[in-house]
């Protein structure tokens, strides 16, 4: 007796469903809802805590506030049609809406890294320049890095899958295409090299601005110890010391960010060369390496950040909806 499933059972060169028990595809299930639960609260309470408290505006924290909100789209939008698609080995939403989706995951995508980007120059700043940081990284230019990533993202995930040079070469593989029931755009070897510059030299400035921000930082402790017996210079040591730890915080989160994307970076571009060796599983592993980076963000936030565990005692509380609570400072120790 023939067990193969197909996607489409009655449709000519229909996929074939991966062989899984019962028992395996609930595992699978429960751990897709898992991440997209934990990337959309965990993301949902950064764009509370940040938008609610009046203390909270600076510009970091407005490009943590526009990071969250890609994240959280992460999970809300691409994560359940990717979960259906990893588990089933099947997609079921049709041709347009794969692009859509594609474009999605792409974009968002790249927002992340471009915010990261942006927040690792601000903390260059911040660190290594303090005097004039609050003059060259106001919030009028935190909007205006914000505004330039969502755009750069959405243009070149948009234009790249839209193009007709895409779709030329699209009907060149329309045989090497796989079977109906799949999602997966063509990848051009110009494609593999676009995206490894676009996700790589972002990757290697962070490094770059992160190494020198702790260099410098470790000189700033050192005058912080020396000069520690002056009650001025313990007020003003605090506020540099915050600084630090938030740079010491983002670099940790750059870091996980390039532990979930370079596998993909590196098997992106290699298997264009390679006539797509990779198996479809190992595949699929790199792909979700990169979602559950959307999940780590908020859960940085949360080990390093006391003023984010506070917020987020308000907001479990409910005491975020009292008269007065935006005005709440959550830098100050009780």
């Amino acid at each position: 007796m023939n067990s193969t499933q197909f996607c489409y059972e009655y449709a000519v060169g229909s996929c074939i469903k991966p062989s899984r028990s019962t028992v395996s595809r609930m595992v699978l299930y429960s751990s897709c809802v898992l991440l997209m639960l934990v990337t959309i609260m965990g993301n949902l309470a950064v764009v509370m805590t940040v938008s609610h408290f009046k203390v909270l505006h600076s510009p970091t924290n407005f490009l943590s506030l526009s990071l969250a909100v890609a994240d959280f789209f992460i999970g809300m939008i691409v994560l359940p049609f990717s979960s259906i698609k990893s588990v089933d080995g099947c997609w079921y939403f049709g041709k347009i809406f794969c692009t859509v989706h594609s474009g999605f995951d792409m974009c968002l995508c790249l927002t992340s890294i471009f915010h990261l980007s942006c927040i690792s120059v601000d903390r260059y700043y911040a660190i290594c320049d303090p005097l004039l940081y609050p003059t060259k990284f106001t919030v009028p230019v935190a909007v205006c890095f914000i505004t330039v990533c969502w755009i750069l993202a959405v243009v070149y995930s948009y234009g790249l899958l839209f193009s007709s040079t895409i779709e030329d070469k699209m009907e060149k593989l329309v045989q090497e295409l796989p079977c109906f029931g799949s999602c997966q755009p063509a990848f051009m070897r110009l494609w593999g090299w676009l995206n490894f510059s676009i996700f790589f030299i972002p990757c290697v400035l962070m490094l770059g601005l992160y190494l020198r921000i702790f260099l410098v930082a470790m000189k700033q402790s050192k005058m912080i110890n020396v000069m520690s017996a002056n009650s001025q210079c313990l007020k003003n040591s605090g506020s540099a010391k915050r600084e630090q730890k938030a740079a010491k915080t983002l670099g940790i989160a750059v870091g996980v960010y390039l532990l979930c994307w370079l596998p993909f970076i590196i098997h992106t571009t290699l298997d264009t060369y390679f006539n797509f060796i990779t198996p479809p599983l190992l595949a699929d592993v790199f792909n979700w390496l990169t979602y559950i980076n959307s999940a780590c963000n908020p859960i940085i936030y949360g080990f390093f950040y006391p003023w984010f565990r506070k917020a987020l005692k308000l907001i479990v509380t409910g005491e975020i909806f009292c008269q007065g609570s935006s005005t709440i400072n959550l830098y100050q120790k009780k």
